[in-house]
């Protein structure tokens, strides 16, 4: 996948689009100061090149019945690169765990798992999660507030292209 070199149209087309996914192509392209045409044509390259990955909708959690986010710290008996792969993809099965991070330090993975109540949390939480082979010990931590919720990641001025 070849990065193109981003430029102040290609930042505000991102930023426009991070916020607003469902932006027509002659809105985009009056925000960003160009035509449509050659917006397009932007937008079809920053895909290619990586910089958009998908677009999606924003779901409430509660709407749909989801009235607990819990933050798993999940730490495995073994660290090999085979056990972490395999817990991964018993991880990916799971539709209840939203967000799946493999990290440094004391814990070996951080998710975020959505349920319905507490109870459901804890049928899967010793049902499922705990019950996984490797899995040596699981904290929960249950989110009472969520103070900022915002996806993506901020797309500023400055040439990040430049990383890749």
């Amino acid at each position: 996948m070849k990065r193109i070199k981003l430029d102040k149209i290609d930042r505000q087309i991102l930023r426009d689009l991070q916020a607003d996914g469902r932006m027509t192509n002659v809105e985009l392209a009056q925000r960003a100061g160009i035509s449509a045409p050659p917006c397009l044509r932007r937008v079809r390259a920053l895909e290619e090149s990586g910089y958009i990955k998908a677009y999606h909708a924003d779901l409430s959690a509660e709407a749909l019945g989801y009235g607990v986010t819990v933050f798993a710290l999940v730490g495995l008996a073994s660290q090999s690169e085979n056990d972490l792969k395999a817990f991964e993809a018993r991880i990916a099965t799971w539709p209840m765990v939203r967000e799946c991070h493999m990290m440094a330090g004391e814990t070996d993975f951080l998710l975020k798992i959505v349920a319905h109540n507490w109870d459901s949390y804890q049928k899967f939480l010793t049902g499922h999660l705990t019950a996984a082979p490797g899995v040596a010990n699981v904290k929960s931590m249950l989110c009472v507030r969520t103070g900022k919720n915002e996806p993506g990641v901020p797309v500023d001025e400055e040439d990040f292209s430049r990383a890749a």
